[in-house]
């Protein structure tokens, strides 16, 4: 089992509680029966501002501006919060969380659930670069999120 370790680093307190959080971690790797994980124990959800996420992605991405979620693997040269034994860290600026579900008409919730899902996905090594890639992340993504209760977010 991966334990979430969160931290929230805004003043906005409209975000998920742990358990949620905790939920949507595991059912990922329920839904993949993954045994990478034996030596990493935890991951690190952190919550940012739209200035840290910014920074982050420039930093980390070259990329301008902020971004909804990034993720960090465990690597020699980590972006880490959490301890070694970590799978990793994701970023996750609320503000861009709330306002794209706003602007899709979406739940709150479910968008903070599949965007913990497509991170914690990166996280294990999968990713969206090339067509086939993507069309598998997504269908995990589709897959996993249905055991949830939540519909398919590319809809």
């Amino acid at each position: 089992m991966v334990t979430v370790v969160l931290q929230n680093n805004t003043n906005i307190d409209v975000i998920p509680n742990l358990a949620s959080f905790q939920t949507w971690v595991d059912s990922v790797f329920q839904q993949l029966h993954d045994m990478t994980t034996e030596q990493k124990k935890e991951v690190c959800i952190r919550i940012i501002t739209s200035e840290e996420s910014r920074t982050l992605n420039e930093e980390y991405r070259r990329k301008k501006g902020p971004t909804n979620i990034l993720s960090f693997p465990n690597t020699p040269e980590p972006y880490l919060f959490a301890e070694e034994n970590s799978l990793g860290d994701l970023a996750i600026c609320a503000e861009l969380i709330l306002e794209e579900a706003q602007n899709d008409s979406i739940s709150p919730q479910a968008h903070w659930a599949h965007l913990t899902v497509h991170g914690i996905l990166h996280l294990l090594g999968y990713d969206h670069q090339h067509e086939a890639e993507a069309q598998l992340m997504e269908s995990l993504e589709i897959k996993i999120l249905n055991t949830l209760g939540i519909d398919n977010p590319y809809k």
